[in-house]
């Protein structure tokens, strides 16, 4: 059988992957921990799920504007407005399948033949595949654990060339947790405007923040950076919605409108009773978030303690998301080989470094509840206690 090109440069998600055969594991009565999971297990809000009930009731069940009902893109509206400092007007706005829907069209949409695309490494996994997807090359830029896995604008200078066309940022991080500050963003983005780049700024997880840390998104840094950046958000993680598959962008009218006219050819608009859901969510009241948050700063803590005290692990404290990277040098084993390792033999399952670009590291996810992490953490003392 003969697949087009596009196809053949695709690989499958090593986080996806693991994931489902973590979930088969469970099914099949396997007492396993699952620290591989990129989404809270918390239940979505009643409220929220009250809305899509009230739709399903009310008939709200037909097609909507391929990017996005008009009463949903206001919401978004007001909320960039609000939390970002960002003004955006509907015409900006369009609504997706998902934030990796988002992000997949704006790089068909943005990214020509042998285009160059600026990120960093550790990346969320879908990033490169994206890239190489739409015909471009993914260009990327190696960060040290010693600086919080960030990179500085003089760095950024170096890798441009005269190919380069996009750059992206994720802030809070997958898989670090690494924040960027403002200082660090405007000195970015002068890069950015001087160079002529996009930047798509891929910002899930900003309200799972914890300490002082404050988010900052690069658009609202001023006129010149706005126009050449697309933001990126959803309602998966912060909400607990991840299977309700809304994301969203705020770009330039131009941009917004292309990626609309790709989007009625593809999906068309997402589920409409998702789109209530979102509304209802983007609408609740922001103790909801706050009270998730508190919750997972408890992980958190008990996370970066139990790991720092297994036998060759190591590993800061994330700023935002609910992921630790973890070192794992010292055990001198490569991340895919410890992950499966960890899966076979002591049930737990993690994501391999590698997956994201940086080899000698696991991702543990703090999303599941305090009894599965002092789980699973024993067992990883006991596995390397010698």
């Amino acid at each position: 059988m003969e697949f087009s090109k596009r196809a053949q440069v695709i690989m499958a998600s090593p986080t996806l992957a693991i994931t489902s055969k973590a979930k088969k594991m469970k099914a099949d009565g396997e007492d396993v921990v699952n620290f591989a999971a990129g989404e809270p297990f918390f239940d979505t809000p009643d409220q929220i799920k009250q809305a899509a009930i009230e739709a399903i009731q009310e008939g709200f069940t037909k097609y909507t504007p391929a990017a996005g009902a008009p009463f949903l893109k206001r919401a978004i509206c007001q909320k960039f407005r609000n939390d970002n400092g960002i003004d955006y007007d509907e015409n900006q706005i369009v609504v997706s399948c998902g934030a990796k829907h988002s992000l997949f069209n704006i790089m068909e949409i943005l990214c020509d033949e042998k285009d160059e695309v600026i990120f960093s490494a550790p990346y969320w996994v879908s990033y490169p595949e994206m890239v190489r997807f739409a015909g471009g090359q993914p260009i990327i830029i190696k960060t040290l654990e010693k600086n919080d896995f960030k990179f500085k604008a003089d760095t950024l200078r170096k890798y441009i060339t005269n190919k380069t066309k996009i750059l992206i940022l994720n802030s809070p991080s997958n898989p670090t947790g690494a924040m960027y500050t403002r200082d660090e963003l405007e000195e970015i983005a002068e890069v950015a405007v001087k160079n002529n780049l996009y930047v798509i700024s891929d910002e899930i997880y900003e309200k799972i923040i914890y300490g002082s840390k404050k988010h900052v998104s690069i658009a609202s840094l001023g006129k010149d950076i706005y126009k050449r950046t697309i933001t990126v958000n959803g309602v998966s993680k912060t909400y607990s919605m991840t299977g309700w598959r809304i994301g969203y962008l705020g770009a330039p009218e131009a941009i917004a409108s292309k990626i609309k006219n790709l989007q009625s050819h593809s999906t068309s608009n997402p589920a409409s009773i998702s789109q209530k859901a979102a509304y209802a969510a983007l609408s609740c009241d922001e103790s909801i978030i706050g009270n998730m948050v508190s919750e997972f700063n408890v992980r958190r803590k008990l996370m970066v303690k139990g790991l720092n005290s297994v036998k060759g692990f190591s590993c800061k404290s994330p700023d935002g998301a609910f992921y630790c990277f973890c070192n794992t040098r010292e055990t001198n084993m490569n991340s895919m080989d410890l992950a499966n390792k960890l899966l076979k033999e002591q049930k737990i399952a993690v994501i391999p470094g590698i997956a994201f670009g940086q080899e000698y590291y696991l991702r543990f996810s703090f999303s599941c509840d305090t009894e599965q992490i002092e789980k699973g953490i024993s067992r990883l003392r006991e596995a390397f206690a010698s």
